[in-house]
């Protein structure tokens, strides 16, 4: 199952050092991470490219494209012991970390669905633990018939106080994440302005938003201004054009300016490539990578007196 699958059924079926006390393995790691020149960290969602390829060379496609992160969904299901134990010899060979992964069961809308999510989160952590990885997103699930907006929208701010709780405990933060309505039409938290407003009324140090830029630009725009006005509360952003989940340049969205933004306001946590190859991966990642750099090239030297 990959991501947009799970959002679809959920329910109705990645950071700073400074924000990960402890020094797990992808926040000590945060200098090696970025790419040269470029002063946020980058990612790669594993969902979106060579499915076709056995767990270990997709890695290393990863690091052959230039970056040293990457984001799970499910991928680990089923790993024995000795699966995970090679998997770690293999990321440390790359010299990659995992920074991020997915696949909490339970949604976090539905109240009655609480003590699940909660259960599936505590499942979740100790293969947090075992792949090194600092983050776990967390999706809001469905809308609840019935159920009032603001009782789900309360249910979703008093979920994630317990959670962060719970995972701040194995030194792990949580990231909400926001699905357009075109993805799914049941999804509760399609508005990312409201996902901002969650998170502080959560007012967590270990509860964060992951900013999907492709989603949101589908949902509602104005990508920057949001950006500009919640940076302190943004834990990852996701990287895709609109339409058809491509990769940056192929479609709307103007990603240089967004790259740009980015640097400008000293955000220094994960943008993770989120988007389907028109072409060869490898070739489509370097390409976004290069962007980014370009982009906050142009920034830097625009800053010169």
């Amino acid at each position: 199952m990959n991501r947009r699958e799970f959002a679809r059924t959920l329910a109705g079926a990645a950071l700073s050092a400074a924000a990960l006390p402890g020094g797990a393995a992808a926040a000590e790691t945060g200098a090696q991470t970025s790419a040269k020149g470029i002063p946020f960290k980058l990612s790669v969602m594993l969902w979106t490219v060579y499915r076709d390829l056995p767990f270990e060379q997709r890695l290393e496609k990863v690091a052959e494209a230039g970056y040293q992160a990457v984001e799970l969904a499910d991928e680990y299901k089923g790993w024995s012991t000795g699966e995970f134990r090679r998997v770690s010899l293999k990321v440390r060979s790359l010299n990659i970390v995992f920074d991020t992964i997915a696949q909490v069961k339970s949604g976090i809308a539905d109240p009655g669905g609480r003590e699940a999510f909660l259960s599936d989160l505590n499942t979740l952590l100790p293969i947090a633990e075992k792949l090194e990885c600092p983050a776990i997103i967390v999706l809001s699930g469905n809308r609840v018939e019935g159920l009032s907006h603001d009782a789900q929208h309360q249910s979703c701010v008093e979920t994630l106080k317990r959670a962060g709780d719970i995972a701040g405990k194995r030194n792990v933060s949580l990231l909400l994440e926001n699905i357009d309505p075109e993805e799914n039409p049941k999804y509760y938290l399609t508005s990312v302005a409201e996902g901002f407003e969650i998170v502080r009324e959560v007012n967590h140090p270990r509860v964060k938003f992951l900013y999907d830029f492709y989603h949101e630009q589908i949902s509602e725009g104005n990508l920057i201004k949001k950006l500009e006005k919640n940076i302190g509360e943004v834990g990852l952003v996701h990287i895709a054009d609109v339409p058809g989940r491509h990769e940056p340049g192929t479609g709307e969205i103007n990603y240089p300016n967004i790259f740009r933004k980015l640097a400008q306001l000293g955000y220094d946590r994960y943008a993770a490539m989120e988007f389907i190859p028109t072409g060869d991966a490898v070739a489509s990642l370097r390409a976004a990578k290069d962007m980014a750099l370009q982009a906050v090239s142009n920034y830097d030297q625009s800053r010169v007196p």
